[in-house]
């Protein structure tokens, strides 16, 4: 297959493309990762089977961790190489891995995602708070019941007694992600949807809304998708991929390590609820502006020249 060989093609035809690609990864690479299960868990592949069919992978937090690892490449890192081989001559000029930021941008970076956990608590506890009209009664009943497995199967994985475990929650559940997921959105949607619309501020909106859209838990649809316009526009405005890799990475790593501190009783469990009470009015009013002020001086400051579209 020649490189670059969909160049110049239709945001349509991209987008379908980047689908394929995706589906096509998934499908490959978790056939080949049952295939080498017995040989990575140590297991029978009898056994492994026995498991995915029954829907019992978070009782073997093993085979869960195996698998999530598998999905996050599979779905996000691979595609996404794939993608970018296809629509350009350059792969890493193209999702943005060559352009670089100085180490103040990241440390800027680090501030804004740090200050940003009590806004983004009381986005989410507002997201909880909306309640559906009777009518969809049986479409809020889903919303709940697969949000209580999902935050049910991430405490399973957050729940680690050593190091080396919260090292591969890092990398399983913070690393992987922040790449892969940016990679697809910022490094391949992003430039899809500004073709497509001509707007970068579009772009950014319907990309960031995908990006939330893709979790599929509603009652975090809002503060994830505010995540990912920030995301969006940190790329716009510095040039480079890196930044909201970082941002994404400090975002979800913060979670793993909190939780990991409050498992082991180091920190009270209190401080996962800051800035969802109305107590907290002036430390979330506080952490708003100072987010805001941060991304105003890194908007004015960055000099470098938008990825290219």
């Amino acid at each position: 297959m020649q490189k670059g060989f969909l160049v110049g093609s239709s945001p349509v035809t991209m987008f379908l493309m980047l689908c394929f690609a995706m589906v096509v990864s998934v499908m490959i690479v978790l056939f080949a990762g049952t295939l080498l299960a017995p040989l990575v868990l140590g297991i029978p592949m009898e056994e492994f089977m026995e498991i995915l069919n029954d829907g019992g992978t978070m009782r073997h937090i093993n085979v869960a961790r195996y698998m999530q690892t598998l999905t996050n490449i599979s779905f996000f890192i691979i595609p996404a190489f794939i993608a970018a081989y296809m629509f350009s001559d350059n792969v890493l000029e193209y999702l943005g891995l060559r352009q670089g930021a100085h180490t103040k941008w990241f440390v800027a970076t680090l501030f804004v995602m740090l200050t940003a956990i009590p806004c983004i608590n009381m986005l989410v506890t507002l997201n909880e708070m909306i309640v559906f009209p009777k009518s969809l009664a049986a479409l809020e009943k889903w919303f709940m019941n697969y949000e209580f497995e999902a935050q049910n199967t991430t405490r399973l994985f957050l729940s680690v007694d050593n190091t080396s475990g919260l090292l591969f929650n890092i990398f399983m559940m913070a690393l992987l992600p922040a790449i892969g997921e940016e990679l697809i959105f910022r490094g391949l949607l992003h430039k899809i949807f500004l073709r497509w619309t001509g707007n970068v501020h579009i772009a950014i909106i319907v990309t960031g809304l995908l990006f939330s859209l893709m979790h599929l838990q509603f009652y975090g649809l809002f503060p994830r998708w505010l995540l990912g316009v920030m995301f969006g526009y940190m790329l716009v405005w510095s040039g480079t991929i890196w930044l909201p890799v970082f941002a994404h990475f400090v975002n979800n790593a913060v979670i793993v390590v909190i939780f990991y501190f409050i498992h082991k009783e180091v920190i009270p469990g209190e401080i996962e609820t800051l800035g969802t009470s109305s107590s907290d009015l002036p430390l979330i009013i506080f952490s708003t502006a100072l987010c805001v002020v941060l991304l105003y001086v890194m908007c004015k400051k960055w000099r470098r020249q938008p990825v290219e579209q």
